[in-house]
């Protein structure tokens, strides 16, 4: 490390599906980064990838990619189901890892790796780009200067086929999870004193709507609504709203899709997110959290509030007592 230069972080990447794919594309385009190793369950996902970037290699086996790449850190953007079993193995091989959200299906297996990540978190970050969008670090700055919260509400509504597309997730960890994690830096880390949910099921079980309410006990209130239930003719990325008040003043954000449209056969939003993958120079959300990562790596800063092990457990804890809360009031419907 040269002042606030640094050489480039050797980085994998594990799990090639559309987000991995956007993790991969914009880490070969940093100059903080050099994207050295791939690892997939699929040959074609594989291709897929060094097609679109070139030749870089590529493994079917974690425990092969990790010895034989030169890849000092990872990211992990495989299912939920898997990102404990392979952060366990990335972190007992000495790697630094950033781990997609949300950490794990459950809590008790969340658990299972607190023994292997340091106290500061410094090998183990979470991957939130919430956190790092040009619009919340603006409400951040917002929140600091007028002072306490009363009320948050936050919406994200994604297509009925999402369904299909992810048979095992539910809109509390594929799509609430980041409002949370939002509302936790909103309040600072403060834990809730109040959590109730509720639910809609399709005739085959499935949740498609999930609702759930936080209270602190300074009386601020949050609300929050995700859903698997828009028609088609929503965009891929679906929509996404939040709403900060305070006492007298209020902010909003509509951080998805980004306001750009584009009509052929019908309307389309060709940027859900402020991503963008230019190999000439990645810029927005993504960018700005794998920058961080590098840094962190290489011990130029902590990992940030939000995204650290233990900003993860007080999620999935929150999760936990949500999911709870609403099975119980399906149970007395």
């Amino acid at each position: 490390m040269r002042g606030n230069r640094f050489d480039p972080v050797k980085i994998g990447v594990i799990g090639l599906g559309s987000w991995g794919r956007l993790h991969a594309a914009t880490l070969a385009g940093l100059a903080e980064a050099e994207l050295v190793a791939l690892e997939a369950r699929r040959q074609a996902s594989l291709d897929a990838v060094t097609t679109q970037l070139g030749e870089i290699p590529g493994w079917l086996d974690l425990d092969a990619a990790i010895a034989e790449s030169d890849a000092e850190a990872w990211v992990v953007a495989s299912s939920t189901a898997s990102h404990v079993p392979i952060t366990r193995t990335l972190l007992e091989a000495g790697k630094s890892v950033l781990l997609e959200k949300p950490i794990a299906d459950n809590l008790a297996e969340a658990e299972t790796l607190a023994p292997l990540v340091n106290a500061d978190s410094s090998n183990l970050m979470l991957g939130h780009i919430v956190l790092f969008s040009s619009e919340f670090r603006q409400l951040m700055d917002e929140v600091g200067g007028r002072g306490k919260v009363s009320y948050v509400n936050c919406v994200r509504h994604r297509r009925a086929r999402t369904l299909e597309v992810f048979p095992d997730e539910s809109p509390f960890h594929l799509t609430m999870v980041h409002d949370l994690y939002a509302a936790q830096a909103l309040m600072d880390r403060v834990e809730p004193t109040g959590f109730s949910a509720q639910v809609h099921r399709t005739a085959q079980g499935a949740v498609d709507v999930a609702l759930a309410q936080l209270q602190w006990a300074d009386g601020t209130l949050g609300s929050f609504a995700a859903g698997f239930i828009a028609p088609m003719a929503m965009g891929a990325g679906g929509f996404d709203r939040m709403e900060v008040y305070g006492d007298g003043w209020m902010a909003r954000l509509l951080p998805n899709p980004r306001p750009i449209t584009v009509w052929d056969e019908e309307a389309r939003w060709p940027m859900p997110y402020e991503i963008r993958v230019d190999p000439s120079g990645p810029t927005g959300m993504m960018a700005e959290e794998l920058r961080c990562f590098c840094r962190v790596v290489r011990g130029m800063e902590p990992v940030p509030a939000g995204a650290s092990y233990a900003d993860a457990m007080q999620v999935q804890r929150w999760l936990d007592r949500l999911e709870a809360s609403a099975d119980t009031a399906f149970a007395q419907q």
